[in-house]
């Protein structure tokens, strides 16, 4: 009785191809029969890849999973640098498609067991003479493992038009590979028992063709057919991404605010422990001093609060917080990019955040207008 396999043959696919995109850094990625979109799924999470694109013939199956490609709340909320656009598209491999091209990986899982043989011309000349990528990876059933599935006669799956012995596909892939000037290595996954390796191969044979000819510029040879586009687009998704300069400032207002409050309640901490100290100015381990931070009661247009308020610099907001340097790049970029946003509440010299010291609605408990600390508000217009 054989065994299941663990993880999955379908995990086991998938998890090639991912495996092949982290050593390799492809830039754009196109999956052809792309079905439930579970490979498009994993693949998104490896940014790297700034084009990635399915196409299947099954446009209602598309459209069922398509939305499950959509950015998650965490690329929103921390969005990088890397730029990813997903596409979806309804279409025939065996038909070219100018928007194919140029592709540095395209991955058949699976695929072309279901076409016609009549389809395996026009496919080859699709994907390997017009669309011309840079590597090519197929994976199909070696039909030598099927004894071992108990109960199995025929094919594995109803709609599978032919499965291959080793040699079959081999000779298959050799031939692509003399018309269209690629390199062949063959694997695969799903094991067969010890023992029975070299007699029987993996369960799912694979192929990695490389292209071989590239012209003078740098550029794959390919057909150079006149130019079609018949697939429908079905859905198409950009990621955010921080060289959007809105998705920038957004993000530079949030982090700078969380910072703010963060330095704002550690001062307010530090005043109640010492208020009975002569000197109230404390070093942060971070090289800041708390000293910058104090009361202001001078108006504030945006406040309409009738409680103080807290003014935290913006030099020391840079100085805290690696990010915010690291993505402005600069202090006067940082203010550039925030100084008009409704959220953030500065100084007339634009050189500080303004904060209410309590939430509206709270009562302070440790009424600090006595201490002594309400008076450093006056040098505010000074700083």
């Amino acid at each position: 009785m054989l065994q299941l396999f663990k993880p999955s043959l379908h995990t086991q696919r998938h998890d090639f191809v991912v495996d092949f995109v982290r050593r390799n850094n492809p830039k754009k990625v196109a999956d052809l029969g792309c079905g439930e979109c579970s490979l498009l799924g994993k693949l998104r999470f490896h940014r790297q890849i700034k084009l990635l694109v399915g196409v299947d013939q099954n446009g209602a199956k598309l459209r069922k999973k398509m939305h499950g490609l959509a950015p998650l709340s965490t690329d929103y909320l921390q969005p990088t640098f890397d730029q990813l656009c997903v596409q979806l598209y309804q279409g025939s491999v065996t038909q070219k498609d100018a928007r194919f091209r140029g592709f540095d990986l395209v991955t058949s899982i699976e695929l072309i067991e279901h076409l016609p043989l009549d389809d395996l011309e026009p496919f080859s000349k699709v994907v390997f003479g017009y669309m011309a990528p840079q590597t090519v990876i197929i994976s199909t059933p070696n039909s030598e493992f099927n004894p071992l599935f108990p109960g199995l006669s025929g094919f594995r799956h109803s709609d599978h038009k032919f499965e291959w012995t080793r040699v079959e596909f081999q000779s298959w892939a050799l031939n692509v590979c003399s018309e269209f000037g690629y390199k062949a290595e063959f694997t695969g996954v799903g094991r067969a028992p010890p023992g029975q390796e070299q007699r029987i191969g993996f369960c799912t044979q694979i192929g990695v063709f490389h292209r071989l000819m590239v012209d003078r510029d740098g550029h794959m040879f390919g057909d150079n057919a006149e130019d079609n586009y018949p697939y429908t687009l079905l859905y198409s998704v950009t990621y955010p991404s921080l060289r959007d300069n809105n998705i920038l400032r957004k993000f530079l207002v949030s982090e700078l605010l969380c910072w703010a409050e963060k330095l704002k309640k550690e001062w307010l901490e530090k005043l109640t422990d010492k208020l009975e100290e002569a000197n109230p100015v404390e070093k942060d381990e971070r090289g800041g001093e708390y000293g910058d931070i104090f009361w202001t009661n001078s108006p504030v247009p945006q406040c309409h609060t009738l409680h103080r308020h807290v003014s935290v610099p913006l030099q020391l907001l840079w100085t805290c917080c690696p990010k915010l340097r690291e993505l402005s790049g600069s202090l006067s970029n940082l203010r550039q990019l925030i100084v008009d946003d409704p959220q953030i509440k500065m100084n007339r010299q634009r050189s500080a955040v303004i904060l209410c010291s309590l939430e509206q609605g709270d009562e302070d408990p440790n009424d600090l207008t006595d201490s002594g600390y309400a008076e450093r508000s006056h040098v505010e217009e000074e700083h």
